[in-house]
């Protein structure tokens, strides 16, 4: 891999965690631990492990708990940055929003915070970005897809090949958007600063210019979504 693959990094941790409440009255949800390590812990050590430097965090609910935790990075071996939020953006917005801390000079890599999947293979996604630069179609997004958890069965979107599109084809399969993707500048020059912006819509436009393309991962991967579900997380990781 090229040192100039390495590309910087966006964590998604602006979520309220409805779902995981009460857990999450008083702590942010990427703050909640599996084997006494909180969820962004996990990715930071994965990401460091993979070369990345440089961090940004968004965050909005009790987000000062996550700056503290966290710090500058430094014990992880990272610059971390973070990009505060006062009101929701979603995906989209929140992404557009960090932009100007994250500086990348075309494509960067995105993870939700509150997802686990402790053997993520972010080296192997970020050899792809020299491909994907020397690709004269430059694709907006790459995605990794993982087979439908029980929770959404009716999956996101159809793979065919290395390619995502919003429409079943023949041999198609479709498969769930882990919250994991390399996403190119590109995809969010519509997008205006400090505006609500989700990002499936960008998504599905991409793929109508097949610009969209992904992988289907099947290692360990799990939406950590409710009470229950961190507490079979942390038996299982015994």
């Amino acid at each position: 891999m090229n040192n100039s693959d390495l590309i910087p990094c966006f964590l998604l941790a602006a979520g309220r965690g409805e779902r995981m409440r009460p857990l999450t009255d008083s702590l942010p949800k990427p703050l909640l631990t599996i084997q006494d390590k909180s969820l962004l812990a996990w990715h930071l050590e994965s990401l460091a492990n993979a070369g990345i430097n440089n961090v940004v965090i968004n965050h909005a609910w009790l987000g000062q708990k996550i700056e503290t935790a966290l710090g500058d990075g430094h014990q992880f071996g990272l610059n971390i940055q973070y990009s505060p939020e006062s009101t929701a953006l979603e995906t989209a917005g929140g992404i557009c929003k960090a932009l100007p801390i994250l500086l990348p000079d075309d494509y960067f890599l995105v993870i939700n915070g509150d997802v686990f999947s402790p053997q993520l293979p972010i080296k192997e996604l970020l050899e792809k970005v020299s491909l994907f630069r020397r690709n004269p179609q430059k694709p907006l997004a790459h995605l990794l897809m993982v087979p439908n958890p029980v929770q959404h069965p009716e999956g996101d979107f159809y793979l065919n090949g290395s390619q995502l599109a919003n429409k079943e084809s023949t041999g198609s399969e479709k498969l769930t958007f882990s919250g994991i993707g390399i996403y190119h500048l590109d995809l969010f020059k519509e997008i205006k600063m400090g505006e609500p912006a989700k990002l499936a819509p960008l998504l599905r436009d991409a793929m109508t210019q097949n610009k969209v393309s992904g992988e289907k991962y099947t290692g360990p991967w799990h939406d950590v979504g409710t009470p229950q579900r961190l507490q079979e997380l942390n038996m299982a990781y015994e």
